[in-house]
């Protein structure tokens, strides 16, 4: 009885080990769902890709801006800082191109606390190809 009882758990271990790898074969066989993609053209106004990413980082009263351009357009990026105090005055930089496959770091201050920063894009007059 005991030698039964050895077999038949033999065979529902081989058994329950084939099914579970039927099971996984279906899982993985099975194709994902299709997407529907819309395409849009390219508007005639400008370059489909454009703008550098860019991140500011605020440390204390300082604001830095680091930039990279993976486009094949230059654009101009300037650094936007808006001061807490109302005498501070706010400051915003001077263009700075960026080309193609570059990067560039733009930093400006308040003189005691910083409310806001941004960074606003622009294409350049003549973009560099």
């Amino acid at each position: 009885m005991r030698v039964l009882h050895r077999g038949f758990a033999a065979h529902a271990s081989v058994a329950a080990l084939l099914l579970g790898t039927a099971v996984a074969a279906e899982v993985h066989a099975a194709p994902a769902p299709v997407e529907e993609i819309t395409a849009t053209a390219p508007s005639a106004d400008g370059p489909e890709d454009f703008g550098a990413f860019c991140h500011t980082v605020v440390e204390g009263t300082r604001v830095t801006a680091h930039c990279r351009n993976p486009y094949p357009w230059t654009d101009r990026i300037r650094l936007h800082v808006e001061c807490d105090p109302w005498w501070d005055l706010d400051t915003d930089t001077a263009p700075v191109a960026v080309l193609p496959a570059d990067h560039a770091t733009v930093t400006a201050r308040c003189w005691k606390e910083v409310r806001a920063a941004w960074i606003t894009h622009e294409p350049a007059a003549d973009p560099v190809r």
